[in-house]
């Protein structure tokens, strides 16, 4: 094993990819950012950040939100480009990825098992007669 290898793998890096640090990096970014604006804009005080996936050519970084009804998505878009600023400033990259917010899938997928077993166990429970 080299040692610039092994340097690495002494710091975590070789089990820590860098997309992985690099998502977590910008998502730390946003959420504070997030809540800087909350104070200013009162759409953005509930909003959750729960992942972040950069593009490998850092060109686009989805940005998964616990909950996505329109007028927190509006609100986030009115703010893009200061967050993407913000981004750039707070974060040394190649390129500041575009950011696109979206409800996080697997919020979605955990609420549609919710609603199938809460049905499920209505129809197991035994009815009053």
């Amino acid at each position: 094993m080299s040692g610039t290898r092994r340097r690495r793998e002494a710091r975590g890096h070789a089990r820590y990819p860098r997309t992985a640090r690099v998502n977590e990096l910008v998502r730390q970014v946003l959420a504070d950012e997030i809540a800087r604006l909350a104070d200013v804009d009162e759409r953005l005080k509930l909003v959750t950040i729960t992942d972040v996936s950069v593009s490998n050519d850092l060109a686009r970084a989805d940005v998964y939100l616990s909950t996505a009804p329109v007028r927190i998505r509006a609100s986030l878009e009115e703010h893009r480009l200061d967050l993407q600023a913000a981004l750039a400033r707070q974060v040394r990259l190649k390129r500041t990825p575009q950011l696109v917010f979206g409800k996080d899938p697997a919020v979605a997928a955990g609420e549609r098992v919710e609603r199938i077993l809460r049905r499920s166990s209505r129809r197991d429970s035994p009815r009053d007669s």
